[in-house]
């Protein structure tokens, strides 16, 4: 009894090692989750067409061969704008060699005062090589739904002293211009260039 007891327990043993070892190896296999919601096939975010700060008209086709991020705010944004923007700046740098492979687009929703030279100039506060874009006043509600962001415009004390309140956070597209990540307010330059890295070895 004892010896057919303790032959049982070894095979039991021996299976149960073999399963852990199958399923470990399958976990190599597994590719590395990203640091981003991953909401690859999304109806959502699938691209714009719109003029940049340069005059040029623009759409995800052109920055093919590129991860780009897209993100909405206005330039007078005191504090999400700019910490979102230097972030992305600094997954730039942290990209080394790779970093010119990132494509940083700012989408403003403050129309009325974000002109393409203020546009221009706040870029270059971050990287001469991010875009901002512009959505005229008559289609930017239809530009933010498609992408589900919100916006709201707050009076200040003066007719142009208003804020506007907005969605922070930042749409991540592959090199083939499909959406793949969203990335919440402060999440981190480490994280926004760990998972641009992971979609340029795709």
């Amino acid at each position: 009894m004892r010896a057919t007891t303790f032959l049982q327990r070894r095979n039991w043993f021996s299976v149960v090692a073999a399963v852990c070892l199958a399923a470990g190896l399958a976990g190599c296999g597994e590719k590395p989750a990203f640091s981003g919601i991953d909401i690859t096939g999304a109806d959502y975010a699938t691209g714009f067409d719109l003029t940049d700060h340069n005059g040029q008209r623009r759409t995800l086709k052109d920055f093919q061969g590129k991860v780009a991020v897209v993100f909405f705010g206005y330039t007078q944004c005191p504090d999400v704008c700019p910490t979102s923007l230097g972030e992305l700046a600094q997954a730039k740098a942290l990209l080394g060699a790779d970093g010119d492979k990132l494509q940083g687009l700012f989408i403003s929703v403050d129309p009325a005062r974000d002109t393409p030279e203020i546009m221009k100039a706040y870029m270059a506060n971050f990287d001469p090589t991010f875009l901002a874009l512009y959505a005229a006043a008559d289609a930017l509600p239809a530009l933010a739904q498609s992408y589900k962001v919100y916006y709201k415009k707050v009076e200040g004390k003066t007719p142009t002293s208003y804020t506007m309140d907005h969605s922070a956070g930042s749409y991540v597209y592959d090199t083939q211009g499909r959406i793949r990540l969203y990335h919440r307010y402060g999440s981190g330059a480490q994280a926004l260039a760990g998972d641009v890295k992971r979609l340029l070895a795709e």
